[in-house]
């Protein structure tokens, strides 16, 4: 869903799949780092 908001507000595709990518990274990176289960409602 990422990917595609991006890509429709003019973003290159391998641009809005960096900014995706990173995301992701991010949200691992925060579950791993706190050691809590991920909560998909949780805010960004």
């Amino acid at each position: 869903a990422l990917y595609l908001r991006l890509q429709d507000r003019g973003k290159s595709k391998m641009s809005a799949l960096g900014a995706a990518m990173r995301k992701l990274v991010h949200l691992c990176f925060g579950v791993l780092k706190t050691r809590k289960p991920y909560q998909p409602n949780y805010a960004i």
